[in-house]
């Protein structure tokens, strides 16, 4: 072999015997060792197991079982007169408060992280109603209604439910403690069970993060100038962290059946404007498009605009800059006053 590729050989040669001899050496003396996996501290622990909580699409609320989640939302529509003690409207998570004929209101009360044996009196539909459930879909409880109202809410995408098609979801009081037709009721908790999509309901609102300011500026209170002795007084009350509602001409603390405070965490006034005049019959609340906003969330009240270009969406809630105002987690009321209503604060 010549010396030249004798070179080349040991060269290769050499280090791949050492290689081998050490491997030998030591292998029967040492063992290795496997590389221990990274233990997280407890605070990265604990973010993750918070993050992991699922949270109620309509409340922004924790709901550590995912019931929300797991159902549509379930729209009744409830009396707000004298006549009958409401029942149930203490669980919703978003109340509406529109404008019907005569300038009375009723409201429109949306269910899904909580689900009540007995809601209501239910009474009739609304123009105004498919607008408000046109995003959420879902399950619309009523008791029937003039046939504009009904060919109206037959346009919006939810599973409707009358007295006749409820069956037993919907009950009359047996005692007949209440004539019609405010002695109706409704099984909430039971009519998951009729369909309803989306499942989820999409959120309608943004919520702030534990600890995160409000903003805006301090409200003592607000006075929604609803006609025909229907004028609504919000109280903030710091202990609870929630507004009181005063309702009606004699200025009545609103206690429902159950005997509880209706007090939610938030108050939305969306002035807006009823086609056809507030109080009118088949007049509507026009909820697309855009018009002045007063959110009043942690004591504090917000003013900006409130935006709903899409019927398909809700509305988004806009401060003076243009960003999204964000409530604070919990119950939620949405005012609906027609532009002629005063609306007053109190700082």
């Amino acid at each position: 072999m010549p010396k030249q590729r004798k070179r080349v050989f040991r060269a290769l040669c050499l280090p791949l015997a050492l290689a081998v001899i050490l491997a030998a050496c030591g292998g029967g003396s040492h063992k290795t060792v496997a590389k221990q996996p990274r233990v997280p501290s407890k605070v990265a622990a604990r973010a993750r197991a918070a993050a992991a909580v699922p949270v109620a699409p309509l409340t922004g609320l924790p709901d550590p079982k995912d019931v929300a989640r797991k159902r549509p939302a379930i729209t009744v529509k409830i009396n707000n007169t004298d006549a009958a003690v409401q029942s149930g409207i203490d669980q919703a998570d978003v109340v509406y408060e529109e404008v019907v004929e005569g300038g009375i209101t009723r409201l429109a009360a949306i269910f899904n992280s909580q689900a009540p044996d007995r809601v209501g009196p239910v009474r009739s539909v609304r123009k105004t109603d498919q607008s408000i459930v046109w995003p959420i879909g879902g399950i619309f409880a009523y008791s029937g209604g003039a046939a504009y109202a009904i060919q109206s809410i037959d346009t919006a995408p939810v599973t409707q439910l009358d007295e006749t098609r409820a069956g037993s979801m919907m009950f009359r009081d047996p005692d007949n403690s209440r004539y019609e037709p405010y002695n109706l009721w409704a099984h909430v908790d039971q009519m998951f069970k009729a369909g309803g999509k989306p499942i989820p309901p999409p959120p309608i609102f943004v919520y702030r993060k534990a600890g995160a300011p409000a903003g805006g500026t301090k409200a003592v209170a607000v006075s929604v100038g609803f006609a025909a002795g229907f004028n609504t007084l919000w109280t903030w009350d710091t202990k609870s962290g929630t507004w009181l509602r005063t309702a009606g001409k004699y200025g009545a603390n609103d206690i429902d059946a159950e005997n509880v405070r209706i007090a939610p965490r938030n108050v939305v006034v969306m002035v807006v404007k009823y086609l056809g005049g507030a109080g009118v019959e088949q007049s509507e609340a026009e909820l697309t498009g855009s018009g002045p906003l007063m959110v009043f969330t942690d004591g504090k009240e917000i003013k900006g605009t409130w935006s709903r270009p899409d019927k398909a969406k809700p509305a988004r809630l806009l401060n003076s800059t243009g960003g999204a105002i964000r409530l604070t987690p919990g119950q939620t009321w949405v005012e609906l006053p027609d532009v002629s209503y005063p609306v007053q604060v109190l700082p």
